[in-house]
């Protein structure tokens, strides 16, 4: 019973989408616009999802092509990529074209073939009149009743994720980083100090072939411009832990610890140690609600210490549940 009524659900879906789409008609060849969309590959992980190649098969080019090394056009403005000119694409190494669209179609009423691309029904430039808003709505909508049939049921333990705690590269090229914010650590690595830094792989004709989010706290043994090796290991982390990383070297001052209000002592039921933990302020009396443990940074004169290129104090505010690793007024290096 409830599969008939998520198949009624999902053709009433597809009504709606064919109400607001049928309008969509092609009514000329070409509307003449100037404007398109830059096509790139989609690249996740260290993997390409899906290349350029096929992203851009069935669109017409909204400007000119150039080879990397050359002032030659190789693939002219109007051109309908088909399979060959996608495979002269990929012989070049190009990684970036502009195609027209019909988000930038400019018809006043419907949309013009050139920016519609090639009739995937026939593989030949679409005719006029030809209903594509209807077709399109169709293709929504005809995946929609086939997955009311299926039952989404993954257990058990081969679906849990395995925590990933290094990246190793596949192929071998030159590092690029990418809004990467590090420190050097005393063993002259990398330690990244920022949450939204990326490390990408460019190979010989300069095309992107992997990119990967670094996350804070990683050890990145790779610099800018390294030349790596394919299955070499550029970073590595604890999956299970999320440090609170010193950006620079000095002694140690706790503001905010008070001891039962902000800070508690735990023993690990394993190895007996004790530790320091902060207290989540929602758990905390009413004293210690606005109260932020943090530790802040001095040099030997005892001056507080602001970090490099900026006037912003060199404090960390801890947040709740994170264990003390470290004495007030001790030295501690990056």
């Amino acid at each position: 019973a409830d599969t008939a009524l998520k198949t009624a659900n999902s053709g009433y879906l597809t009504r709606r989408l064919v109400d607001v789409a049928q309008d969509v008609v092609v009514v000329e060849v070409d509307c003449g616009t100037e404007n398109g969309v830059e096509m790139q590959p989609i690249v996740e992980g260290g993997d390409i999802i899906e290349p350029l190649a096929q992203r851009v098969l069935g669109r017409v080019l909204a400007e000119d092509v150039y080879p990397a090394d050359s002032d030659q056009v190789l693939c002219p403005r109007g051109t309908l990529l088909d399979e060959r000119w996608v495979a002269v694409l990929e012989e070049n190494a190009i990684d970036r074209v502009l195609v027209r669209s019909p988000i930038t179609c400019e018809t006043r009423y419907g949309i013009c073939g050139q920016c519609y691309g090639r009739d995937l029904a026939r593989g030949s430039e679409v005719n006029i009149g030809e209903a594509v808003g209807v077709i399109a709505a169709q293709s929504i909508g005809e995946p929609g009743t086939q997955l009311t049939m299926r039952t989404f049921h993954i257990g058990g333990a081969a679906s849990r994720a395995v925590a990933i705690d290094h990246i190793e590269v596949k192929s071998a090229g030159t590092v690029r980083l990418v809004n990467l914010k590090s420190v050097e650590n005393s063993e002259g690595k990398l330690v990244a100090v920022s949450r939204s830094g990326e490390l990408s792989l460019i190979d010989s004709h300069g095309r992107e072939r992997e990119r990967y989010k670094i996350p804070y706290g990683a050890m990145i043994s790779a610099r800018e411009g390294d030349e790596v090796k394919a299955g070499q290991v550029v970073a590595n982390w604890d999956p299970h832990t999320h440090p609170v990383v010193a950006e620079l070297a000095g002694r140690t001052s706790f503001q905010d610890f008070i001891e039962g209000v902000t800070i508690s002592e735990e023993v690990d039921d394993v190895t007996g140690l004790t530790s320091s933990v902060v207290i989540d302020p929602k758990k905390r009396g009413s004293e210690g609600r606005d109260l932020r443990p943090t530790i802040r940074l001095f040099d030997e004169a005892g001056k507080p210490l602001s970090l490099p290129g900026t006037n912003q104090p060199a404090q960390n505010f801890l947040p709740a549940g994170a264990v003390i690793n470290c004495r007030d007024g001790q030295d501690v290096q990056i």
